[in-house]
């Protein structure tokens, strides 16, 4: 796919416009300041941004994902923190929207649509990362429901969601024993660790979710029991895609910044894009964003498709988008001297914004498991 259908185009734009007049101005504040700007987000949400693809019969503008990757990205040109959040959210919409039952469609879809409710996706604990199979957090099943106990580490918008897709073990160790469940806000022995110290993404809270004898009814089961891994992996599929699509659009944001400062700074007598050493890092700069975007836009490709091998695509996108994204981020900066280093150009904030990229969705070291398994498997 080379050029994009029209639709696909008016999105792109009004993302764009979206971002530049209501993200963009405030984007460094919001850094600053570790301001969660939930009301800017229902903003997004009002224009469908918050159901990217959630079908149109459940209330979600039942986009394609190449669709929700050039939203993405066009959002992230003014701030990856802010996008990347938004597709966090859009992850645990889909997955209530494709393995909910109708009630819990019901309950959680409209309000999640216009994110008067915001939602967190629970994966993570402090001792399984990347081994997220190995996950401990216990949900143990009664004649009333689950009691839970557990922790869940580095989880987005915790505190201040609504609503936390979370993944619990019901059964015996290993994949075959994890299961999701639909945990709101407020309920008893729910609790959230302190806002995190992060390089990066502070438009956003990170905090530990701390379940203490929590209890939900038995309602509140995602699914089936023992599928609950399967739909994390489809989730995060998706939103590896999402991921790259914002070190896209943050790394794409940095060019254009150092592109603008290289004509006008001069040193030597000349701007500084007369030097070949300048213009050949640009091009270079240009071109790996370009084959990112191929890649990216494949992958999407793949995922629609519903292709066998759409996993693999998806972790290939995830960790070439991500690398090139920070480092171009990276090359940017230093094109712009000691100035990339100060908040003034906003490039220093992209840069710490796109490393954690590079680990979170799954790390760039587990895409090339995932990848090589695929190969082998062949």
């Amino acid at each position: 796919m080379f050029n994009l259908p029209e639709a696909t185009r008016e999105l792109r734009a009004t993302a764009l416009d979206f971002a530049r007049d209501r993200i963009a101005p405030h984007a460094q504040a919001w850094d600053e300041a570790r301001h969660f700007p939930v009301e800017v987000l229902r903003e997004a949400a009002g224009l469908g941004m918050a159901g990217l693809y959630v079908r149109e019969e459940s209330g979600g503008a039942g986009l394609t994902r190449l669709d929700a990757a050039v939203v993405f990205e066009a959002l992230a040109t003014s701030c990856p923190t802010t996008s990347a959040f938004l597709s966090i959210h859009n992850m645990v919409a889909w997955m209530v929207d494709r393995w909910g039952s109708d009630a819990q469609r019901a309950e959680w879809l409209p309000a999640l649509l216009t994110m008067e409710k915001v939602a967190s996706y629970c994966l993570t604990e402090p001792g399984s990362g990347s081994d997220a199979a190995a996950l401990s957090t216990r949900a143990a099943r009664d004649n009333e429901g689950y009691v839970l106990n557990g922790t869940k580490q580095f989880i987005s918008g915790a505190g201040a969601a609504d609503l936390y897709l979370t993944m619990v073990r019901t059964g015996g160790a290993g994949a075959d024993g994890v299961s999701a469940l639909l945990i709101p806000a407020g309920t008893p022995g729910l609790s959230f660790g302190a806002n995190e110290k992060k390089m990066g993404w502070n438009a956003q809270p990170t905090r530990q979710v701390i379940l203490e004898d929590a209890r939900v009814p038995a309602a509140a089961l995602l699914g089936e029991e023992g599928q609950g891994f399967r739909y994390a992996m489809a989730g995060l599929d998706g939103g590896r895609l999402n991921i790259a699509a914002c070190s896209l659009g943050g790394a794409q944001a940095a060019l254009d910044i150092a592109l603008a400062y290289v004509k006008e700074r001069r040193a030597f007598g000349r701007p500084v894009a007369d030097f070949q050493a300048t213009q050949f890092k640009l091009a270079d700069m240009a071109t790996e964003l370009e084959a990112a975007r191929t890649l990216l836009w494949r992958a999407c490709a793949k995922l629609d498709e519903k292709a066998p091998d759409a996993g693999a695509f998806c972790a290939m996108a995830k960790r070439f988008v991500t690398d090139t994204g920070h480092r171009v981020a990276d090359d940017a900066l230093q094109l712009l001297g000691g100035y990339g280093y100060l908040a003034d150009y906003g490039i220093e904030k992209i840069v710490r914004d796109l490393r954690v990229h590079r680990i979170l969705e799954g790390t760039n070291e587990i895409m090339r498991v995932i990848i090589a398994r695929h190969l082998l498997r062949g």
